[in-house]
């Protein structure tokens, strides 16, 4: 009985932290992304391309200073003053 326990609470804390990390949520479609779009065969961070997720909707880009320049029925696009930072994690 003990070791059910024990498992099911591993088995918990291994699916809570994979929510947290939220890769899979966006994966299944259900959080909103961001990709930058590719210009003459090059990224450009300043342009990004965003889908909606299920749970959150569109994204709300103009905290960025982004400005939103084309909407699609599954896309939206976003031109950015600056490059957006995708990364969660400090790098300095």
């Amino acid at each position: 009985m003990l070791l059910k326990i024990l498992v099911a609470g591993a088995l918990l804390i291994g699916v809570m932290a994979a929510i947290k990390d939220g890769r899979i949520l966006r994966d299944a479609g259900l959080l909103s992304h961001c990709n930058a779009v590719v210009v003459r065969g090059q990224a450009d961070p300043t342009v990004l391309s965003c889908s909606k997720g299920r749970l959150d909707g569109w994204p709300d880009m103009t905290p960025k200073s982004c400005n939103l320049i084309a909407v699609h029925p599954d896309r939206e696009f976003w031109r950015c003053q600056a490059p957006v930072v995708s990364s969660r994690t400090p790098t300095g």
